[in-house]
């Protein structure tokens, strides 16, 4: 098949350029994190000081808790059954920054595809 080895050549390389991505997911992490903090419920901070950006080549992640502050998950979603509300301020924070964080990856994607042969 005419063409069938670059394909092949131009679709490995794209997969590698996923981890390219990684960067621009960290980025877009980074910016939500920085803008949950400040929103998170205080008490004694401790819940603000465990939100932490994650990224891998397919994903930005936005984290809170950890084994000193447990109560992340039902601060942010709630919790029927103990009467907590739910208050979600990271998913607000995404929201607020959503036209910064999707500016700069979509910068980065076309970035990695202006790499792609036959783009």
């Amino acid at each position: 098949m005419v063409g069938a080895r670059q394909l092949r050549r131009t679709l490995r390389a794209a997969g590698d350029d996923l981890a390219e991505l990684k960067a621009a997911h960290a980025a877009a992490a980074g910016i939500v994190a920085g803008a949950a903090r400040p929103g998170a419920p205080r008490v004694s901070g401790a819940l603000a000081g465990s939100v932490r950006p994650g990224a891998t080549k397919t994903a930005a992640v936005v984290r809170a808790g950890k084994a000193s502050v447990p109560y992340a998950n039902p601060i942010h979603w709630g919790w029927g059954r103990r009467h907590i509300a739910a208050n979600p301020w990271m998913s607000r924070a995404a929201t607020a920054t959503e036209g910064t964080w999707t500016a700069a990856y979509a910068a980065a994607v076309d970035k990695v595809l202006a790499t792609i042969k036959g783009a």
